[in-house]
């Protein structure tokens, strides 16, 4: 049985990657910062499927939180096979209207976090010449929408650039970009979610269906949803200063009210 871990595992885009691949008969070490949720969702998973949901606490906006998970995706004894690098969060308010230390923040988890978990991950996965890692970004990446689009921007360039790097090693990278999820991610930052059209949301369980056939198939970035692929289309043929515009104004009417 392979090991996954997955950060950010007990909500949303990471709880659905915990429970397929749970089904999938993966071995799990699950890292969040709530210990008793995690300990919930790690014996719902074992009891289900009679895998082994492994518990790290872990704050990934700190250099201790960072350091735990770099550690145990170095062990040689209990290898990580699969590395979903999911933690994440969105601020409310536009540029300025945000406190500079929440803006750190969210690079330190979005960038440094990735990098970090990347490359504790990938040396082993290497060594072994097998192995995998999801990170996820989003359809912001492709638009100007501040700090949370340049930070998943960051994710999208990082990954297929280890990604080319990694050719021919065995080691997959791929940076997975949804759109809308119905998760906890809206409400936690406090985001009303009202005037998003029904069909812009997606299903946390079928995008993740969707993300690892696309790393099965080798893809280095993955829009899982015929929609958003329709839209990611449209955004690479407009021009920069009309994209910019329009999306300022998409955020006004669908983002924080």
């Amino acid at each position: 049985m392979t090991t996954a871990l997955i950060t950010g595992a007990t909500a949303g885009i990471g709880a659905a990657f915990t429970r397929r691949l749970a089904a999938d008969g993966h071995n799990l070490v699950l890292v969040a910062r709530d210990t008793e949720r995690l300990r919930e969702h790690a014996t719902e998973l074992h009891d289900r499927h009679g895998i082994e949901a492994e518990v790290l606490t872990a704050d990934l906006s700190t250099d201790q939180g960072i350091e735990a998970v770099e550690n145990r995706l170095s062990e040689s004894k209990h290898s990580v096979d699969l590395l979903v690098n999911n933690a994440g969060f969105g601020n409310k308010g536009r540029f300025l209207d945000v406190p500079m230390a929440d803006e750190l923040t969210m690079l330190k988890v979005h960038c440094e976090a990735v990098l970090r978990l990347t490359s504790a991950a990938v040396v082993g996965m290497q060594a072994r010449g097998r192995g995998g890692v999801v990170n996820v970004a989003s359809v912001a990446a492709f638009l100007p929408r501040g700090t949370y689009g340049a930070s998943k921007s960051w994710v999208v360039q990082f990954t297929q650039g280890a990604a080319r790097d990694l050719a021919g090693s065995g080691v997959r990278l791929m940076a997975l970009c949804p759109g809308f999820v119905r998760t906890e991610f809206h409400d936690r930052a406090g985001m009303g979610t009202d005037n998003i059209p029904g069909w812009m949301w997606l299903d946390a369980d079928k995008l993740v269906a969707a993300a690892l056939a696309d790393l099965a198939r080798g893809k280095t970035v993955s829009v899982p949803d015929p929609r958003y692929k329709a839209l990611m289309s449209a955004v690479k043929l407009a021009p920069r200063g009309l994209l910019g515009g329009i999306t300022s104004k998409t955020g006004r009417k669908y983002g924080p009210q």
